[in-house]
């Protein structure tokens, strides 16, 4: 059941829709003060963020605000976005829902922030609708995520980070290789499970690519790369020996693996395609 005053920003959210923020903002970030709204605590400011990634960070909040999550260009593409956020261990003050069209589905209690967990949704879910928690000492309270828009793999799960278990097809691995974050050969040293996750330490022999520094270089002459990437504990990864073409993307600075096939049953896939001129990107095999 929701609580009145609750039920009153509901019936001003339509109203506030074209409110411009009073708060500072750079398109990729936000942060704001609720001191602003001392004497106004029941206005609804709105807020839009434009970029793949960044922050907010609301201190003291009061009121409630309206966080608007689109991409910087518009494409028939945008509408299958995912929106991932990982509040602050610290983030408190707050509850976060979901806003479709005036109809609230809470996303993440003041309790859950506190966990800092990833948590995603489908950008179709609508903006989010951040409440402030009644309470009489707001001085010690911030609100405080990060966000990325994320580009799921056919099939997986919009509320997930990672992509599913089942391993990719020729085309989905040919195509991971032109697009990933990061694209790496190399063999697996060991694997360990936490929680729901697990950690895959991995020793590379070339790294095509990387988004972040995710890869530490081992230096010597010899050229080497070390790290770890992370899957769903629930894929039951296994060590295996020989090398794989390691492929996935790079989340709030984390390496989520996507297509991992055994290197030379990639090779014989590229050359494949190679071929039939049919590769969406060249790599250098050499």
């Amino acid at each position: 059941m929701l609580s009145p005053f609750l039920a009153y920003l509901l019936s001003v959210v339509l109203l506030c829709r074209t409110a411009r923020s009073q708060y500072s903002s750079d398109q990729c970030s936000w942060r704001g003060s609720g001191l602003t709204h001392e004497g106004h605590t029941r206005d609804v400011e709105q807020v839009y963020l434009r970029c793949a990634q960044g922050f907010l960070e609301w201190l003291y909040p009061t009121g409630a605000i309206i966080v608007n999550l689109r991409p910087n260009t518009l494409s028939p593409a945008a509408s299958l976005l995912s929106v991932c956020i990982k509040p602050s261990k610290e983030s408190s003050g707050t509850h976060i829902y979901l806003d479709r069209l005036g109809k609230l589905r809470l996303l993440l209690s003041e309790e859950d922030q506190a966990e800092g967990r990833v948590h995603c949704f489908s950008i179709q879910d609508g903006a989010l609708f951040i409440e402030a928690v009644p309470q009489r000492d707001i001085s010690r309270k911030i609100t405080a995520f990060q966000y990325e828009l994320v580009n799921h793999r056919p099939a997986a799960d919009p509320q997930s980070l990672s992509a599913p278990c089942q391993p990719c097809t020729d085309a989905e691995t040919l195509l991971a290789v032109c697009t990933s974050d990061f694209v790496a050969r190399g063999s697996i040293l060991g694997v360990a499970e936490e929680e729901d996750q697990t950690f895959v330490t991995v020793s590379l022999s070339r790294l095509y690519r990387q988004k972040t520094q995710v890869f530490v270089s081992g230096g010597g002459r010899a050229k080497s790369w070390t790290g770890f990437v992370k899957m769903p504990r629930q894929c039951g990864v296994k060590p295996g020996e020989g090398e794989f073409l390691f492929t996935g993307t790079v989340r709030f600075g984390e390496a989520w693996l996507s297509c991992a096939p055994r290197y030379k049953d990639f090779l014989r896939v590229y050359q494949d395609a190679q071929q039939q001129g049919t590769n969406p990107c060249h790599l250098d095999t050499d």
